[in-house]
């Protein structure tokens, strides 16, 4: 199998795909209230907080039939305040891609100005679906987007779930251990400080490959298979291309499977960019990549193979 993005509803699309056939999901889907993508079928805006948390735990459980048993899930969510039932917001002179013609209702017993408590009602839903959560990790920004607010902190942060599909699986600890104060080597901890990074493309809410790498690392191994079901601008492949790992991305935007498809053939294949090195015991030499249409159940055009 090569690695494979493929452009349509990851809700059609999973079904498709085979059980137990990637080593590791990593993903960040579209929080909920917060961005208006303008594509039909877009996740985001369902009209209320329930309605997405079972939309999400629904396709989490379809991943999970495709994720191999001592596999790991990765999520990657942020939160957001109630709307006051304003049905839209404005434009933040500091952040002016926070405007939006339309916004979801208070969800039921959340106050004005109440911080909705996303990351955690959706972990805690795929807790009870059958998913064993085992570590909040905080995606600390030191470059964060200033807000225009004086009566609570910036939001500097956001959650990354570590979910397995089973009580045993393969974690590679030894992979990705952090700097200790006495120069040695330790546990990697749970507050990891990764700035923000422009988009490969006109995405505007990708999250950074430095953010992507310790998750790679930490649970797979070269030639693993990785699945992102919203690959927006395909970050996640290009971590996957640049240490070995093939993937396989969903998305439904076709401009963002274009940026992506231009960017991944624009990436070495199964070299570390920072050495130009393959990685270490990595056997690849390259990695094929395809576009596949959900629609048509075919190669869609013509992609060179790299």
């Amino acid at each position: 199998m090569e690695s494979l993005v493929v452009e349509g509803d990851v809700c059609g699309v999973l079904p498709r795909l085979p059980d137990a056939c990637v080593q590791s999901i990593i993903t960040s889907p579209p929080y909920w209230g917060l961005r208006d993508y303008g594509i039909h079928g877009q996740i985001g805006l369902e009209p209320t907080l329930a309605a997405y948390l079972h939309k999400l735990a629904s396709i989490f459980a379809e991943a999970r039939r495709i994720l191999k048993p001592d596999g790991i899930l990765w999520l990657n969510i942020g939160d957001g305040y109630t709307s006051g039932n304003r049905g839209w917001r404005a434009a933040d002179k500091k952040n002016p891609n926070r405007a939006m013609s339309v916004r979801p209702d208070n969800p039921p017993g959340l106050k004005d100005k109440d911080l909705i408590g996303v990351p955690w009602r959706l972990a805690l839903a795929l807790q009870a679906d059958g998913w064993f959560l085992r570590s909040d990790i905080v995606w600390h920004k030191p470059n964060a987007m200033p807000e225009s607010v004086k009566d609570r902190p910036t939001r500097a942060h956001e959650y990354v779930f570590m979910l397995a599909k089973n009580e045993k699986y393969t974690f590679h600890g030894d992979a990705v251990l952090e700097e200790a104060e006495d120069g040695g080597t330790r546990n990697r901890r749970t507050v990891w400080s990764i700035n923000t990074s422009p988009t490969n493309g006109t995405h505007i809410a990708s999250f950074p490959e430095e953010l992507v790498e310790p998750c790679l690392l930490a649970s797979t191994m070269p030639g693993d298979f990785v699945m992102d079901p919203f690959f927006g601008c395909g970050t996640v492949g290009l971590v996957c291309r640049r240490l070995g790992r093939q993937f396989v991305g969903i998305e439904l935007n076709p401009e963002y499977v274009d940026q992506a498809m231009e960017s991944l053939l624009k990436q070495p294949l199964g070299q570390d960019c920072s050495t130009g090195t393959l990685p270490k015991g990595s056997k690849l030499a390259k990695l094929p990549l395809t576009l596949w249409n959900c629609v048509t159940c075919g190669i869609s055009r013509p992609w060179p193979k790299t």
